[in-house]
């Protein structure tokens, strides 16, 4: 008899990230062997080397395998994550550990840490960590937080040459995503949610993004796994908690079961959508620059408005303007100088950024 349902999903979902993983692993390694190939091709053997067929000795081996993470915060979808990894781990050419974030946020949250690294140990995961993070205030609790917690796993993965970090998010979580950004009023890379994979060199992995969140739950449930509920995700002082408790169930009860998944599938289109926008907006920036480099107002002006204002963000971001500080009404500032200039004054991004019209060009600068 095979697992419960809910196992095989979520066992499945883990599996099918780590062949990704370990195919990606292994083009990495197969294009750094060959330029190591291609370095010291037609050089005379280090005297180190000699008898040694071209190896120092002393040194360790390459690892073979990846190693791959996953974060843990002991709630039921990074829990029933944890578990998938341990099972898929062992029968694969993968090396799995996990990592898990006090925030400082809550009494005792240090000794969670550790009773959560334990179980992680005991599910065979090496090496197990448990970091402490001091939250700062930025963008508010929700968004320091997360930066906090991003921070220590990008740091984690570097220390342990970790090939992915696993990351719990549900499709539930998708939707909750995709309505704060319809909220915030914000542009459709917003409302494309979170990516199955993002950070550097695609880190991240979130294998859970198909399934909902009560399918972790009842893993977590049928292999009698401790799941730790976090008093935050029903503290209404939080946006993302009254969205889960009040928000998402009033639109379920005004419009029909299935708006989860309808979110989520927006979230995909979404995000297939701006792809094909910022690749367009790539290309068009070398378009619209003059021999100099200097953008042309005339050129840009002959863009689509979507095109035009990601060019004109992209220019932002590489003259200092920080990536996260720079919301859309900033932008429709900046493409009034385009599309409506009536010899207006310099416009004042975030990062001490200024754009202006100068002879036709607009000057994306420090000021």
């Amino acid at each position: 008899m095979g697992p419960h349902p809910a196992v095989a999903a979520i066992r499945l979902a883990v599996r099918r990230v780590l062949h990704d993983v370990i195919a990606d692993f292994a083009d990495q390694t197969e294009r750094t062997t060959h330029a190591e190939r291609t370095t010291h091709a037609g050089r005379a053997p280090h005297p180190e080397l000699a008898g040694t067929g071209g190896r120092r000795a002393t040194l360790p081996e390459r690892p073979n395998t990846p190693l791959v993470l996953v974060a843990c915060s002991g709630g039921a979808d990074s829990m029933a994550l944890a578990s998938a990894l341990a099972f898929e781990a062992r029968k694969l050419a993968v090396r799995a550990g996990g990592i898990t974030v006090d925030h400082g946020l809550q009494d005792g949250s240090g000794a969670r840490a550790a009773e959560v690294a334990d179980r992680l140990t005991a599910m065979d995961l090496d090496p197990v960590e448990a970091v402490a993070v001091r939250v700062g205030h930025d963008g508010g609790p929700e968004a320091a937080a997360r930066d906090a917690r991003y921070a220590a796993l990008d740091a984690a993965a570097e220390r342990h040459g970790a090939a992915a970090v696993l990351l719990g998010h549900t499709r539930d979580d998708q939707a909750e995503t995709v309505l704060l950004g319809l909220a915030r009023g914000s542009g459709i890379r917003s409302l494309s949610g979170m990516a199955a994979a993002s950070g550097p060199a695609g880190r991240y992995r979130r294998p859970f993004l198909q399934l909902d969140r009560q399918t972790a739950r009842k893993a977590c449930l049928v292999q009698s796994l401790p799941v730790w509920d976090d008093p935050h995700n029903i503290d209404p002082a939080y946006t993302r908690s009254r969205l889960r408790h009040e928000g998402l169930p009033a639109l379920e009860k005004a419009l029909g079961k299935g708006v989860v998944e309808a979110l989520a599938r927006t979230a995909q289109l979404s995000r297939d959508d701006a792809d094909a926008l910022d690749t367009w907006a790539a290309e068009a920036d070398r378009d619209v620059r003059d021999d100099a480099g200097r953008l042309e107002c005339a050129k840009l002006y002959a863009l689509p408005s979507a095109v035009r204002r990601r060019v004109l963000r992209r220019a932002a971001i590489e003259a200092g303007s920080p990536a996260g500080s720079l919301f859309a009404r900033h932008i429709e500032q900046v493409d009034r100088l385009i599309t409506g200039w009536r010899g207006q004054q310099a416009i004042n991004l975030p990062g001490r950024v200024e754009a202006l019209r100068q002879g036709g060009r607009l000057v994306i600068r420090q000021s």
